[in-house]
């Protein structure tokens, strides 16, 4: 009877609470628990730790942030436990938490038996046999904030990398102008955090307008990195688009992503395709996205990251009960309408996670 039980405890467990090789972040917690947190592994000794800059990043994830997002509030400040002496990285394990303390449980009682439509409801049940129906439990979003204090930690380890993110489309409406001229200095200064103005406003309006149906809407966010050494990655499963395609896809609602020229790919001939090298070992183009052969090659390494309406909307809904009976569900709680602005700093602090554990994976082959 004991044998048969740890083999239940063990096969029901849940793994793949981690990223990373040289550079590990494991996160713990859910969205209605006490706190979330977690551990980076494999952080190099004497990095200076700007405690400032990782809630500058945080602040820029938090719910309740302006009108376009949830009203949960959370002012989401990190405490650092271990691995930070003198304010400096001492080389061993940075253990960090973040309190929630607004919770509303009681707003999801009506869910405990109802499972939402495209959520992870049903699929939780079915595989543990036991789920927290509370905001929805480790597959709430709630548990990125751990991703972003592991990315801009991460940041520290390559201060030369420069990535920026910021949202190209919502709904219908998407940016035209080519990221090369647009004004990155502005993403933060819009709600919805694209940097092209007019786009912007429309992209507010059209938010404000989904909200106001009890809907949701999706988007796409760019994310360009510049200053990348050539080298990063591994030439076989793991490849840096690969690991940079795992880590946007486990964003919680991402369901695209494409790295430089993408699906537009498979319509180009080759001679269209390819990026003609210089005599200074630049490319003319960068239909690459900057990896070629699995490794960096040095242009800007460019992502474009679909995210899908947020499947918790105010609008009846048919679906079903833990009794197999149909329901209508007129979900209440507090959720965004659009994801999109808050992922931004998420996409950044993925994009800086596997390219600081690339930069650390590489260092072997230096001599």
């Amino acid at each position: 009877m004991l044998r048969r039980m740890l083999c239940v405890s063990y096969f029901s467990g849940m793994p793949g609470n981690s990223i990373g090789h040289s550079l590990k972040l494991t996160t713990y917690g859910e969205s209605h628990g006490d706190q979330i947190g977690g551990i980076l592994d494999g952080m190099p000794a004497g990095i200076a730790i700007d405690i400032a800059q990782i809630q500058k990043e945080l602040d820029r994830r938090r719910p309740g942030q302006s009108h376009l997002t949830t009203e949960r509030t959370e002012y989401d400040t990190v405490r650092i436990h271990s691995g930070v002496f003198e304010g400096k990285s001492t080389g061993t394990p940075i253990a960090f938490s973040i309190l929630n303390k607004d919770q509303r449980s009681k707003d999801y009682s009506a869910l405990e038996k109802v499972y939402r439509p495209s959520h992870a409801d049903f699929v939780y049940d079915a595989k543990y046999g036991h789920r927290d129906h509370r905001g929805g439990g480790r597959s709430s979003a709630r548990e990125t904030a751990c991703r972003v204090v592991g990315g801009a930690l991460a940041g520290l380890v390559i201060p030369d990398i420069e990535i920026r993110a910021w949202t190209s489309s919502i709904g219908p409406i998407e940016i035209k102008t080519d990221w090369q001229h647009l004004d990155l200095t502005k993403i933060d200064a819009h709600p919805t955090r694209c940097p092209d103005p007019a786009a912007a406003d429309e992209m507010e309006a059209y938010i404000e307008h989904v909200r106001e149906e009890k809907d949701s809407t999706g988007g796409t966010i760019t994310v360009v990195a510049t200053g990348v050494p050539v080298g990063l990655g591994e030439p076989v499963f793991d490849k840096l688009q690969a690991d940079l395609a795992k880590a946007m896809l486990s964003i919680n609602a991402v369901k695209g992503f494409e790295i430089g020229s993408g699906m537009a790919a498979a319509e180009m001939r080759g001679s269209q395709h390819n990026d003609e090298i210089t005599a200074d070992f630049q490319t003319k183009t960068n239909n690459a996205g900057g990896v070629v052969g699995g490794l960096s090659n040095g242009a800007p390494i460019q992502l474009r990251v679909a995210f899908k309406p947020v499947a918790t909307i105010g609008k009846p809904q048919e679906t079903v009960n833990s009794a197999g009976e149909r329901v209508v569900l007129e979900a209440k709680g507090r959720h965004d309408p659009c994801v999109v602005p808050r992922a931004v700093p998420i996409v950044e602090a993925m994009v800086r996670l596997v390219l600081a554990d690339h930069y650390l994976r590489n260092l072997k082959y230096k001599r």
